[in-house]
């Protein structure tokens, strides 16, 4: 069944909303394209301004084009300020996988700074106005993690790039159950997902503007046309939580048996995933970081009315 989704699917977007970080590389900028085309005003949020009006014009439609670094914390707390509005749907699509172990300027381990605690913050300061959903982008490398919550920041345990990528997805997953059981306790009317794009070879690196593990996109590039998502194949499990009446809190995937190139699907999540003590662990030690939480209008018992 999931074989047969396509973007026809979006229907018309028109007076729709919809944030995409990341927008400019990779499966954010597919993303952002079929938003767009679909007839919604996409509001590109990225880090390079130049290159996002150079893909607003590429891509056509109704866009807007604003300032966001998320790995730094200043940045994130700006960017809420940079448009007027609510937006219907939060896509939280922006990662990077690290070639060596630095810290942002906020002092996080800079992957997991950029792909969990920024996009946490984010939605922390956007939430009051988002009105219907929220795609939190994971990844099936959860599956091969640990949070080690004695040394989130990697500063005495010994760093690897896939590894740390790999922890700061299982963040974001932990990050999105516990969203999910916030959201849902507070009776809001915003629903929140997860999704894993598949194998693509759309070289995160780029999107990260750092030299990135050069040898294994090289193998990559070579293997992508048998083994591979394409950009298109890689947004859609993204898209699929937009068009199709799932659960809140799903986790969609690609169908295929090891994930890696297929179409959109409800997916398995590890164990670790799974762990509503460690997801509230996380949460709070991200709290501490950020400075940030949910709005009390998010968390408390809904009235049974909307603001």
């Amino acid at each position: 069944m999931s074989t047969n989704w396509s973007p026809t699917r979006l229907g018309n977007l028109s007076g729709k909303r919809i944030i995409v970080t990341g927008a400019t590389n990779g499966v954010g900028l597919a993303t952002a394209t079929a938003l767009a085309r679909a007839g919604a005003h996409v509001i590109l949020a990225v880090r390079n301004l130049e290159l996002g009006a150079q893909r607003a014009a590429e891509m056509g439609g109704h866009t807007s084009v604003v300032k966001l670094d998320l790995a730094d914390q200043s940045s994130v707390r700006a960017f809420p300020d940079l448009f007027d509005g609510e937006v219907d749907i939060l896509i939280n699509n922006a990662g990077m996988v690290a070639q060596r172990r630095s810290d942002t300027v906020d002092g996080f381990e800079i992957t997991l700074g950029t792909n969990f605690l920024g996009p946490f913050a984010l939605t922390n300061l956007l939430l009051g106005r988002v009105r219907s959903q929220i795609v939190n982008v994971g990844s099936d490398a959860h599956k091969m993690a640990r949070i080690a919550f004695d040394d989130p920041h990697l500063r005495t345990r010994r760093w690897s790039a896939f590894p740390a990528y790999a922890r700061s997805k299982l963040a974001v997953m932990l990050w999105g159950l516990e969203l999910d059981r916030r959201l849902r306790e507070a009776g809001s009317p915003v629903s929140s997902y997860l999704t894993h794009p598949g194998w693509v070879a759309s070289n995160l690196s780029q999107v990260s503007d750092q030299r990135v593990m050069s040898t294994f996109h090289t193998v990559v590039k070579s293997v992508a046309g048998v083994l591979a998502n394409d950009l298109d194949a890689g947004a859609a499990p993204t898209l699929y939580c937009i068009t199709e009446p799932i659960p809140p809190g799903s986790y969609v995937g690609i169908d295929s048996r090891l994930g890696l190139k297929g179409g959109p699907t409800l997916s398995g999540r590890a164990a670790a995933a799974c762990d509503y003590e460690n997801a509230r662990r996380l949460w709070e030690f991200a709290e501490r970081e950020t400075g940030t939480s949910l709005p009390q209008t998010a968390t408390a018992v809904s009235d049974g009315t909307n603001s």
